[in-house]
Order: structure tokens, then C-alpha cells, then sequence
């Protein structure tokens, strides 16, 4: 937990293909108090995004959320999570292929690490799928550079952006139009 203008705030870590599908998204969530992109998981310090464009250093593209448990909880940013990606799709999310692009949640907590396990378990029985997202301890988190961050917001109209993230943004907006703040 963070100690932040005297608010305990806690820490989840999320990957599902492109990271700015998922930065996107999480910024509009109540009770999140930071989004930033980065990459987790590989076997090399301070990676910059040619390195993990690669496939070969381990890394995944990872959004680390801050937020406010007491104003959502981390089940609900899960079940958001698995709203916003193919959790069945291994080492990819459509067009974007390589293990950087891989389901996985890293944990900072038993908990963390309980509810999602529960959570995959979940959707495989009710939904009758497989998913293979990678349930690990969250490693060293190392921010993207600055022009990744909140990269839709500054790029709407990118190509990649009005197919891909639009489509996305607007389907989460809609189931979760009660959670959100914009």
C-alpha cells in the first residue's frame, strides 16, 4: 500500500497486448489515481520500447494502476481487465504478436494473487474458454518513455488509435458507465 495525500492506495499491475488499449481504458475508472505504461517481466534493466519490441528481452507492455480500494476494488479492475483484452490469445492481441504483447497479471499481493487466480478460474467454467494469462509476483517496473503515456488521449486520431482503442474505449464505457469519471 501507498501513502498518498493521506489516502492508503494500493498497486495492480496488468498486461493485455498493446499498452495503450490498456491506459486508455483505466484512466477513466473512479478511485484510479495514476495510470502509467511501462514494461515488466524481462531480463534486462531500464528497457526502452526498441529493446521490447524485439520479443527477446522478456518484457511484457504493462500498465501500472494506483488506486483507491476503497473506491474500487481490485476484483472490479480484473473484471475490467478481462473486458479489455483476449485472455485466450497466447503471446498476442490480434495483429500485435510476441510475448511482450502476453495476458498476465502481476501480483503486489496473496490477495491480489488469490482473486485472480479465482478470477481466470471463473471465466474458464462459466464461459467454457482457456485462458492463458500469466499470474505472477509483480518484478521491477520500468516506466515507458514519456511519449507512450496517455498516448490515446494525445493521439486520437492516429490510425492505430480510431481502429483499435476507439472500439475498445467505447464498448468499456458502456458496461462500465458507473465506475467511470469521463
Amino acid at each position: 500500500m501507498l501513502n498518498m495525500d493521506n489516502k492508503q492506495l494500493a498497486v495492480a499491475t496488468f498486461g493485455g497486448g498493446c499498452f495503450w488499449c490498456i491506459d486508455a481504458a483505466f484512466r477513466r475508472v473512479t478511485g484510479v489515481h495514476k495510470v502509467e505504461s511501462g514494461y515488466a517481466g524481462g531480463d534486462i534493466d531500464q528497457p526502452t520500447y526498441q529493446q521490447i519490441c524485439t520479443g527477446l528481452t522478456g518484457h511484457a507492455e504493462v500498465v501500472q494502476i494506483t488506486f483507491d480500494d476503497k473506491q474500487v476494488s481490485f476484483e472490479t479492475l480484473l473484471e475490467m481487465f478481462f473486458t479489455l483484452h483476449d485472455g485466450t490469445q497466447l503471446n498476442r492481441q490480434g495483429n500485435d504478436i510476441g510475448t511482450q504483447y502476453r495476458s498476465v497479471v502481476f501480483y503486489h499481493t496473496a490477495d491480489q494473487q488469490q482473486a485472480t487466480t479465482q478470477k481466470i478460474a471463473q471465466l474458464n467454467r462459466e464461459l467454457n474458454i482457456n485462458l492463458v494469462t500469466e499470474v505472477s509476483a509483480a518484478p521491477t517496473f520500468f516506466g515507458a518513455e514519456q511519449y507512450h503515456q496517455d498516448y490515446y488521449t494525445a493521439n486520437p486520431n492516429q490510425g492505430y488509435c480510431s481502429v483499435m482503442i476507439a472500439p475498445k474505449i467505447a464498448k468499456f464505457s458502456e458496461r462500465f458507465a458507473s465506475l467511470l469519471t469521463v
